[in-house]
């Protein structure tokens, strides 16, 4: 059977090491179709043989590259995300993510608890995205990690995509939109590992996601609520700009 699962990752093809891994994990996680969005001279490393397919990144960004390529994944694909190329997803966890998404056919968002490791595969720290995550992202941190979930495609198409406007808090932004179309579930283990170090895009400008996530998480309240944002959102900003240092002196 064809899978139908499809995992976009984008890439500059500059660590090959982690992008190897990345990729391994992947197989290793479930039957997925890998596609690989990068720079031409990516398309003829040897790791392209190990994706199914390649589409060159058009240079307009990340979130372009991420949208482009789960648009270019083939029709059965159901259940997709995006992984970068230096995190990793555990074993069998898509499988697990997909059998939830399609037991439960409400739910457009199936999540598990990830992993921050370092650059040596190290574990920092574990994020436990209990059932009640779904409710803090819209007045609180991001519990729900990227890559430790597997959204529905025809969901993710019915809202546009990711946001192109957005530089560090498009995944942030997807859940919040996505929230208004079903249920989320969480799956109670790890499910995929987000390598923390500076070269990582939120990492390497901390300010400024932790700002535009700020923004994101008003633009998505009632108005009413976004007029009280500033009671809370300050205290967020600085609670979440405080666990990325204490993260960093680990690491």
């Amino acid at each position: 059977m064809s899978p139908e699962i499809g995992i976009v990752v984008p890439t500059m093809g500059t660590r090959p090491q982690f992008l190897a891994a990345c990729i391994d994990s992947i197989r290793r996680g479930g039957d997925a179709h890998i596609c690989l969005v990068g720079p031409p001279s990516v398309e003829h490393s040897p790791l392209r043989a190990k994706c199914d397919s390649f589409i060159v990144d058009n240079g307009n960004g990340l979130t372009a590259a991420i949208n482009a390529g789960i648009a270019s994944l083939p029709e059965q694909i159901s259940f997709v995300n995006w992984l970068g190329d230096d995190d990793l997803v555990s074993p069998q966890s898509l499988s697990k993510l997909q059998a939830l998404l399609m037991e439960h056919r409400d739910v457009v968002v199936a999540y598990g608890h990830c992993h921050y490791i370092n650059s040596a595969g190290e574990t920092l720290f574990t994020v436990r995205a209990a059932r009640w995550a779904e409710t803090l992202l819209r007045c609180g941190p991001q519990l729900i990690s990227q890559p430790a979930m597997l959204f529905r495609r025809d969901t993710f198409q019915l809202v546009g995509g990711l946001d192109e406007g957005l530089g560090w808090a498009f995944d942030l932004d997807l859940l919040l939109t996505l929230r208004r179309h079903g249920r989320f579930k969480s799956l109670p283990q790890v499910v995929a590992s987000y390598r923390w170090h500076e070269g990582a895009l939120t990492v390497g400008s901390r300010r400024e996601s932790v700002r535009e996530a700020s923004a994101v998480r008003v633009s998505h309240l009632s108005l009413p609520l976004r007029r009280a944002a500033w009671l809370w959102e300050p205290l967020v900003r600085r609670t979440v700009l405080w666990a990325g240092k204490l993260l960093t002196r680990r690491y």
